[in-house]
Formats: structure tokens, C-alpha cells, sequence
């Protein structure tokens, strides 16, 4: 049997990371400013990561959720406590997509509606209603379509108010990334926030915001959302809750109302999910990461503006977009092979920085010495 080809991959083997450095098989050394996906919180290999998911392994590592596990209500409280939402109730899964469709699906309880707003350029995950959601018709299926998704332009008040007062009552919930990554590192203006909170109130509507990739630290504050000042009713999240170990959840407003079996999963909040997201939390708290993401993180974007061939520079905290002009393309190609620097992308020519939240001075200034010499030979 050999693997389904749905990836693009690069010829290397990575077999080895600590902080923000990764080494491949044949012992090469690179700096890893992208964390697979914005997966990599706390850095690889973290010691109380590891300590953490030793421990528990050592114990048990699985049971379903038909018993009770302490390591989800230690959970609960602590993400309640960093994040600020200790008055929300927790749900546990397992990814982004799941996540996402699992918000969908308590609005939708919720308000007894269908119809959902979401934005040009917006990614939700891959599956059913969540690719629904997301801007990319190549990915979607003919069984996921659907006629319940109004796709808005992302910023757009007058849009926004205008779809409101066309289908009123019928809108179950605005889904919104605070900012939105495969999109292109694009920020949510805080304006437009606000205006989807009144909306939402107005209309018995829920907002929910996709944190999976801005959430957990990355943009200087626990979710991207909150540089509005306005709380969401849902937060999703995944992507560097666990560190690289499978895990996800919604965090949910006081004003929804559970029953047995309203939502589940079997894998989701088992105790190693667990462990692995306690120990994120943890190490958020103890190395002050949220403040780091956003000194490192300014200090980047404004280094990046001063090469006057960059169109722009977008992003918060360690969420960063590069936009290049066409004739620049190559560099993301060229800082990884050239220069060993792990970088993402968006279309066309944006690279994405998506590092550790733990990542140092001396890593991005050897980024931005790579850059230059890319940009400036």
C-alpha cells in the first residue's frame, strides 16, 4: 500500500526538534518560524511537555468519555483562568474542522435556524459544514453544498448590515476568523467585530470566533477576537492547544443550555489531550508567552516594513503576512532551502510566520538576516 497524494511535500525528513529548531535525517539544521500549521506553541520538545504526557502515559493514556476524567475539568478551569472566559463551559474534540462544526451545530440548537455568514477568503476546516464555510470551492464537494452559507467581503460594514437586514430571523450565526490565516494573514477590523456583536445581539444570532489558528497566545492576547473589546459567544480552537498532540474545543457562553447527548466524540478530552493542553497552558503562564508573542512579534513586523519591496506587512503578535510582488515568489523556496528557515504561505505571494510563542530575538534577526540577503544579494 502507498500513502493517498493530497500533499505537496518537501524532499526532507524532519527526525528531530527542540525550541524552534528542527533537525532532518541526514542532521541539517533549521529554524522553524511555522510550527506545522501554527501548531508548535511552546516550542518542540518543550521539558514540561514532555514531563507532562511521560507522566501520564505512564498512567493511562485512554477512556471515553463515559467516565469521569479530572484531567478535562483541570482543564476547564485552567483555560478558564488564562483566557479570561471562566463564566464559559468547555467542550472537548479533537481539530480545527470539529471544532468548527460543532460551534455550527450548538448555534444552530441553539436558535432552531440555518443560514450562517461567513467571509471571502475564510477557512473553517474540511469537513461537512465546515468546508461549507470556508471560501474555496475547489475543496468542496457536491455532498457538502449548500445554500444556507452567504459568503460577505471580509471588513465590509455595509455588507454586513445589509445581509442582516435581508434575511433577519434566518441567520443562525456569523462565523469569523479574527484573523484569517490560509486568507492571507488578514485581520478583522475591530469596527467590524463590534458590528457583528450588535448584530448578533440584536438578531438572537451567535458569533462565533474561529480562534484555531489566531487564538492561544498567538496574537498577543489569548483569542485575536478580543483587540474588539467584545466577547463571542463560541470560541473555537485547536491548532496550538495541544503542541502538536491532537486536541481541540469550543469555549461556550454561559447562555447556552446542555443535554446529554447533544454533542460527543470518542477521542476528544482523553486524559493524554489532556495532559498535553495543561502543559501548554502552563508553560503560557510560566514563561509569559502571550507578552513575548507580542514584543518578538512587533518587533518583527517592524523590521519587515522597512524592505521597500515588501507590499505589506500584516498580522498581530507572532501571526505575520508578508506580502511579496510576483517577482518575489521564489523567496519563500529560497529561505528554505538556501537558508533553512521553515515558513508558510498564502496565495499568491505571502509568506506566513507562524513560530513559537517562545521564539527569541536572535532567531527572528537570523530570519530577518536571511530575508535581506533574499531581497538585497
Amino acid at each position: 500500500m502507498k500513502l493517498f497524494d493530497v500533499y505537496p511535500l518537501n524532499p526532507i525528513e524532519i527526525v528531530k526538534g527542540e525550541g524552534s529548531l528542527v533537525w532532518d535525517s541526514n542532521g541539517q539544521e533549521y529554524l522553524d518560524l511555522y510550527g506545522g500549521h501554527a501548531v508548535i506553541s511552546i516550542g518542540h520538545s518543550h521539558p514540561h511537555y514532555v514531563k507532562r504526557l511521560t507522566e501520564q502515559l505512564n498512567e493511562i493514556g485512554f477512556y471515553s468519555n463515559s467516565i469521569r476524567i479530572r484531567g478535562q475539568e483541570e482543564l476547564a478551569e485552567k483555560l478558564g483562568q488564562v483566557s479570561g472566559k471562566a463564566d464559559y463551559k468547555l467542550f472537548l474534540c479533537n481539530s480545527g474542522a470539529e471544532a468548527n462544526e460543532n460551534a455550527l451545530k450548538l448555534a444552530s440548537f441553539y436558535n432552531g435556524r440555518k443560514k450562517i455568514i461567513a467571509f471571502k477568503g475564510a477557512f473553517h476546516g474540511r469537513t461537512s459544514l465546515a468546508v461549507a464555510a470556508t471560501d474555496n470551492p475547489k475543496i468542496v464537494a457536491p455532498v457538502n453544498e449548500t445554500d444556507n452559507i452567504v459568503f460577505l467581503p471580509l471588513n465590509d460594514l455595509d455588507a454586513l448590515n445589509e445581509a442582516f437586514q435581508a434575511y433577519g430571523n434566518e441567520i443562525c450565526a456569523v462565523i469569523i476568523e479574527g484573523i484569517q490565516g490560509v486568507g492571507g494573514i488578514k485581520p478583522a477590523n475591530d469596527d467590524f467585530l463590534r458590528l457583528i456583536r450588535s448584530l448578533c445581539d440584536t438578531y438572537n444570532s451567535v458569533y462565533i470566533a474561529d480562534s484555531v489558528q489566531c487564538g492561544y497566545a498567538r496574537s498577543g492576547k489569548f483569542y485575536s477576537h478580543e483587540y474588539a473589546g467584545v466577547d463571542a459567544d463560541i470560541y473555537t480552537m485547536a491548532k496550538g492547544m495541544g503542541n502538536g498532540f491532537p486536541v481541540a474545543g469550543i469555549s461556550i457562553a454561559p447562555k447556552f443550555q446542555s443535554w446529554h447527548g447533544m454533542l460527543g466524540t470518542t477521542f476528544g478530552g482523553n486524559h493524554l489531550a489532556c495532559a498535553a493542553a495543561l502543559a501548554v497552558l502552563e508553560v503560557i503562564e510560566q514563561e509569559n508567552l502571550l507578552a513575548n508573542a507580542l514584543t518578538v512579534g512587533e518587533y518583527l513586523m517592524k523590521e519587515l516594513g522597512k524592505f521597500e519591496q515588501v507590499r505589506e506587512v500584516r498580522g498581530k503578535g507572532l501571526m505575520i503576512g508578508i506580502d511579496l510582488p510576483e517577482e518575489l515568489s521564489h523567496v519563500k523556496k529560497d529561505l528554505l532551502f538556501k537558508h533553512h528557515i521553515f515558513t508558510g504561505e498564502a496565495k499568491p505571494n505571502v509568506i506566513r510566520l507562524l513560530p513559537a510563542l517562545n521564539m527569541n530575538k536572535a532567531h527572528a534577526d537570523r530570519f530577518l538576516q536571511a530575508f535581506n540577503s533574499i531581497l538585497n544579494p
